[in-house]
């Protein structure tokens, strides 16, 4: 079993400030790729909206988010021992799992091959369903 990714919040301050934390970076990506891609101010202020920052935002927190990869045995303890519900995305005969928990609820993806972009699919999932209203009120 194998734990991937810097943020795990066990509280929903720890989620915001952690949110709030990663806004200045989250601009500063979106800045230097808009100059990488040669737009001169006024096409950045058209083009850069801040909808594009939002998505940054987000994008990035989610690909912080801290995820375990294991077993399907090492996920069904920790899922029996899980003081909450958990929703499980993929098929029931693969080897292996990864999931994420956060304010009592857990979610999982299970993959055969591919472990890179199980944990990507199962960030995503976990920003959008755990943490994208908590983040936003």
């Amino acid at each position: 079993m194998e734990t991937h990714g810097l943020l795990r919040p066990e509280t929903t301050d720890e989620a915001r400030e952690a949110y709030r934390s990663l806004a200045p970076t989250a601009t500063t990506v979106v800045r230097e790729s808009a100059r990488a891609m040669g737009f001169d101010r006024k096409e950045m202020d058209q083009r850069v909206t801040d909808g594009v920052y939002a998505t940054a935002h987000e994008a990035l927190y989610a690909s912080l988010l801290s995820v375990t990869d294991g077993s399907r045995e090492e996920f069904e303890t920790w899922k029996g021992e899980f003081d909450g519900e958990v929703t499980v995305m993929g098929g029931e005969n693969v080897d292996r799992v990864v999931w994420h928990a956060f304010s009592g609820e857990g979610l999982a993806a299970t993959y055969q091959n591919e472990p890179e972009a199980a944990r990507g699919t199962l960030r995503r999932m976990a920003f959008g369903r755990l943490y994208r209203d908590v983040l936003h009120e």
